[in-house]
């Protein structure tokens, strides 16, 4: 344990809301409403915003969808193959009382603490939204930072370094994914697909936002039950 995630969370865990703004932040780090249903919506309003360049909008969307799966896969082998970590909440070295420890998801103790998916994939999505618009684009970084990082450092889900190291891994795979000597390899052909194809298409974007705004989250309890039956 270093020094830096164990005087951070150390000093995290001491401080204590009302009961009211615990199940509050609890509700903000669980529930879908303030992760996807925030942001993948303004990907949406992207794409159907009129405006000058809108074909390169459009594959900058294209482009920040296929980034959160990137990151999201990245986030799955990194766990994998990176030594495990267990979550503040609940380590016993550290010795903290934290605000949400009532909260034990028995599914997180077998997920490695390191890296954060949620950053990794929020903050992709993030970086996506703040090379198309820059105003927005602060919005949405400051949001991901705020309203999904912080709470899952102050619950006791993750170390600062957890986040830190997601957010840097999801924001590098957006501004590589983007670019144009990459981007127009794979989004442009897949715009003309779109195009031509809108039916087939908006039923597989609806099913991909979905799967992103749940981080896949029922696909990888029902394979992580496949495998444990094996």
């Amino acid at each position: 344990m270093n020094s830096f995630d164990s005087s951070i969370e150390t000093y995290l865990s001491n401080i204590h809301f009302s009961h009211f703004a615990t199940r509050t932040i609890e509700a903000i780090a669980d529930l879908y409403t303030f992760k996807g249903l925030v942001l993948i919506p303004v990907l949406w309003w992207m794409w159907f915003r009129q405006g000058e360049r809108r074909e390169w909008r459009r594959e900058m969307v294209l482009a920040t969808l296929i980034s959160g799966i990137v990151a999201l896969f990245v986030g799955r082998l990194l766990t994998h193959w990176l030594p495990f970590r267990v979550r503040p909440i609940y380590s016993t070295e550290l010795h903290l009382q934290f605000a949400g420890s009532n909260i034990k998801d028995a599914l997180l103790t077998k997920w490695s603490s390191f890296p954060s998916d949620h950053a990794m994939l929020w903050m992709a999505v993030a970086t996506g939204i703040f090379l198309v618009w820059r105003g927005i684009g602060v919005l949405a970084i400051l949001y991901t930072v705020l309203f999904i990082c912080v709470p899952r450092a102050y619950l006791g889900f993750h170390y600062p370094t957890d986040l830190l190291v997601g957010a840097a891994v999801g924001i590098g795979i957006t501004y590589v994914m983007t670019r144009d000597a990459i981007r127009l390899r794979y989004a442009t052909s897949a715009l003309r697909w779109i195009e031509h194809r809108p039916g087939p298409s908006a039923m597989l974007a609806f099913i991909l936002c979905l799967e992103l705004v749940t981080q896949f989250d029922e696909l990888r309890k029902l394979a992580a039950g496949v495998i444990e039956n094996l």
